[in-house]
C-alpha cells in the first residue's frame, strides 16, 4: 500500500506542474500520469478498479462544494436550464447514439439504447475542474454546463433502475439476483416514501440540527474536529442516498445546497477543498492508468473511429442545443467542447450492464476505452477553445451576484468595533462580505438579519473563497492585534492589489501596523475618548467653540506625533524623552491657541 502511495504521489508531483507549466491544465496532467503509471506503459500499478471506487469519493466532495455555492433559491431559478437543456441534452443525446448504433451495426435495439443512455452522460469532475481552472465557469456556457451535468447525475437513478428491464437474458442466469439497494425489495410505493423521507431528514438535519452542532465545535477552536464533523456530514448524506439506491454525488450535493446559508459556509468550503483535490487527482489517475492501450493498439482505427464518432454525436447534439437556448456562437461552443465526452458514471453503468447481462464484455471493454479516450481529449479541446478565443468578457458573466461589485468589502471581525463599519457601508449601498471567528457572536448578529460567515480571516483559503480577488478593499476589525497582523501578512503576499483598513487597538499596536506599512488605521478608543473629554471642557465652563477647537488641535498634534515618535519605538529611554517633549510642545500650542482666542475676544466683545 505504501508503494503504491508513493507511486501516485510522485506522479501527481512531478506531472501536474510539468503539465500547468506547458499550459495543459492539472486535469491532462493527472490523466497523463495514470497513463505513465499505468499497466500499459510502466506497469507500476494493477488493476485501478478498487483504488477508483476510493478515488470516486472526490467526485462526491466535489459537488458538496458546488451545492454549498449555490442556495436553494439560486437553485430553484435554475430549474429551467437544469430540466429543459440537461433533460433535452440526454434524451436527444441518447436517441441519436442508439439510432447510429441500431441503424449502421447488427446492435439490437436493447443494446443499442444502453449504450446511448451510457454515453449520454459527460464527466462532472473534467469539465468542473477545467472550467474552474480557465475562470470559465461562472460564465454563460459554464452555468448551463453546470446545469446539464447536475440533471446527468439526476439521471444516473432512472437509468439505473431501467438497465435490468434492458437485459437480454433472466438475471438469474448471472448467479442469482443482486440487490441494487436496501429498498429494491419494497413495493414501489414504500420504495417512493423511503426516499421522500430520506431526502427530508438530509434537508431537516442539515437546516437545523448541523449549526449547533457545528457552533458547539467551532467553541472547542480545534479545526481538525470541525473538519471530522465536515467530512462525517458528507459521508454519511453519500452513505444514506446509496442506501436506498440513489447517487451518493447528488446526496452530497443537497447537503451543500442546505448548507449554503449557514454561517460555516466558507470554513466548510476551505477545510474540505484539500480532501477534494487529492481524491480528485487520484480519480483522474486510476481513469488514466485504467485506458487498454492493448485494446486500442489491437483495433486502433476502430476506437479512434468510435472516440471521434462519440466527442462528433454528442458536439452535435449540445452545438443544436445551444443554438435552441441562444447562447451565442462563443459561449455555445465553450458549451459544446466542454460536454462531449464521456463521463465517470459510464463505468458505473458500464459495470451495472455487466451484472444484469445487458451487454457483454467485448462492448463493455470497448466503452470503457472510448470513454476513457474521450475523457483524456476533453481537456486537450478546450486548451484549443482558451488558445485560439480570447476569455470571455464581462458582459457574457454570469452569476454576478457570487462576485463582489465594485467597490466590495470584506469585513473581518463583526463585533462591537466592525458592526459600525459594516452598518455604514450597507446604509451606503456597498456589497460586504463579513468574516468573524467568533460562533457565539455570528449567532447573535444574525438575529438582526446580517449574513455573517464564520472562519479565520487570516487563512489564505477562506479568504480567497470570500471573494478577496474581486474586492477592493479588507476592512480588519479583529480585537487580537497578533491576529490583525497575521491576517495582513497573508493579504500582503497573496493579495497585494487590496487595500487594506486596520483596526489598531493601541499605540503599541498602531506602531506594529505602522511596520507593515498599512497606512489607513484608526485607534479603536481615540476618537470616542477625545470626543468625550470635549465634553468634559464644555462641562467644566468652556465655551463649545473652545472646547472643540482643543479638540481639534489634540487630534492634529498627536497624529502628528504619532509619526514622529515612530523612529523611537522599540528604545525606551529615547521614545520617553521625545514623548515628553511632545507632551511640553502640545501644552504650549493650546495656550497659545486660548491667548489668541481671548485677544481676538477682547478686541471683539
Amino acid at each position: 500500500m505504501l508503494t503504491n502511495a508513493l507511486i501516485y504521489l510522485c506522479a501527481a508531483v512531478v506531472s501536474v506542474p510539468v503539465a500547468k507549466r506547458l499550459g495543459l491544465g492539472s486535469v491532462l496532467g493527472y490523466l497523463l500520469a495514470g497513463v505513465i503509471i499505468g499497466p500499459f506503459v510502466f506497469h507500476l500499478v494493477g488493476d485501478q478498479t478498487d483504488i477508483m471506487h476510493f478515488a470516486e469519493f472526490g467526485v462526491v466532495m466535489m459537488l458538496f462544494l458546488i451545492g454549498l455555492e449555490l442556495q436553494p433559491a439560486r437553485l430553484w431559478d435554475m430549474r429551467k436550464p437544469i430540466l429543459g437543456l440537461g433533460g433535452l441534452q440526454v434524451l436527444i443525446t441518447s436517441g441519436v447514439i442508439a439510432a447510429i448504433l441500431f441503424l449502421a451495426s447488427d446492435t439490437t435495439w436493447r443494446i443499442a439504447l444502453a449504450i446511448g443512455l451510457t454515453l449520454s452522460l459527460s464527466s462532472t469532475a473534467i469539465v468542473i475542474q477545467s472550467l474552474t481552472e480557465r475562470g470559465l465557469l461562472k460564465t454563460q456556457a459554464g452555468n448551463n454546463a453546470f446545469a446539464v451535468l447536475l440533471f446527468q447525475d439526476i439521471a444516473v437513478i432512472p437509468i439505473l433502475a431501467l438497465f435490468p428491464l434492458l437485459a437480454i437474458s433472466d438475471v438469474e442466469t448471472m448467479g442469482g439476483g443482486h440487490s441494487v439497494s436496501l429498498i429494491s425489495e419494497f413495493p414501489v410505493w414504500l420504495q417512493a416514501i423511503t426516499t421522500i423521507a430520506t431526502i427530508v431528514a438530509i434537508v431537516v438535519g442539515g437546516k437545523y440540527l448541523s449549526a449547533p452542532i457545528f457552533r458547539f465545535i467551532a467553541e472547542t477552536r480545534l479545526r481538525e474536529v470541525f473538519t471530522a464533523f465536515a467530512l462525517l456530514i458528507i459521508v454519511m448524506t453519500a452513505a444514506l442516498m446509496q442506501a436506498i439506491g440513489l447517487s451518493p454525488a447528488l446526496g452530497a450535493f443537497l447537503a451543500g445546497v442546505v448548507l449554503a446559508e449557514s454561517e460555516f459556509r466558507h470554513e466548510l468550503d476551505v477545510d474540505i477543498e484539500p480532501f477534494k483535490g487529492l481524491l480528485l487527482g487520484l480519480f483522474f489517475i486510476t481513469v488514466g492508468a485504467s485506458i487498454d492501450f492493448k485494446l486500442l493498439f489491437d483495433n486502433p482505427a476502430k476506437i479512434g473511429l468510435l472516440v471521434l464518432a462519440l466527442i462528433g454525436a454528442k458536439g452535435f447534439v449540445l452545438a443544436l442545443l445551444s443554438r435552441i437556448f441562444r447562447l451565442g456562437f462563443r459561449q455555445g461552443l465553450l458549451f459544446t467542447l466542454s460536454l462531449a465526452q464521456g463521463g465517470e458514471f459510464a463505468f458505473v453503468l458500464v459495470s451495472t450492464a455487466k451484472q444484469f447481462n445487458v451487454f457483454g464484455i467485448e462492448i463493455s471493454n470497448s466503452i470503457t476505452v472510448v470513454v476513457a479516450l474521450s475523457m483524456l481529449i476533453s481537456p486537450l479541446l478546450l486548451l484549443i477553445y482558451e488558445r485560439v478565443l480570447s476569455r470571455p468578457s464581462q458582459n457574457e458573466t454570469m452569476e454576478e451576484e457570487n462576485i463582489l461589485k465594485p467597490g466590495g468589502v470584506i469585513i473581518a471581525g463583526y463585533g462591537r468595533f466592525g458592526q459600525i463599519i459594516g452598518r455604514l457601508l450597507t446604509a451606503q449601498g456597498y456589497d460586504t462580505t463579513i468574516l468573524d471567528h467568533s460562533p457565539s457572536q455570528i449567532d447573535l448578529v444574525r438575529k438582526f438579519g446580517q449574513k455573517v460567515y464564520y472562519g479565520d480571516a487570516s487563512r489564505k483559503e477562506l479568504l480567497l473563497a470570500a471573494g478577496i480577488e474581486d474586492a477592493k478593499l479588507l476592512v480588519i476589525a479583529i480585537d487580537d492585534p497578533c491576529k490583525t497582523l497575521e491576517t495582513i501578512e497573508v493579504v500582503q503576499k497573496y493579495f497585494p492589489h487590496i487595500r487594506i483598513l486596520a483596526r489598531a487597538i493601541n499605540r503599541r499596536h498602531v506602531y506594529q501596523l505602522m511596520a507593515l506599512g498599512v497606512e489607513c488605521f484608526r485607534r479603536e478608543t481615540f476618537d470616542s475618548a477625545l470626543n468625550l473629554g470635549v465634553d468634559a471642557l464644555k462641562i467644566l465652563g468652556e465655551d463649545e467653540s473652545m472646547a472643540q477647537r482643543a479638540g481639534q488641535i489634540f487630534r492634529e498634534h498627536d497624529e502628528q506625533s504619532l509619526q514622529a515618535l515612530a523612529k523611537h519605538w522599540g528604545d525606551d529611554h529615547s521614545y520617553g524623552v521625545a514623548a515628553r517633549e511632545r507632551s511640553e510642545d502640545l501644552i504650549q500650542v493650546l495656550q497659545a491657541d486660548r491667548e489668541i482666542k481671548n485677544k481676538t475676544n477682547q478686541q471683539n466683545p
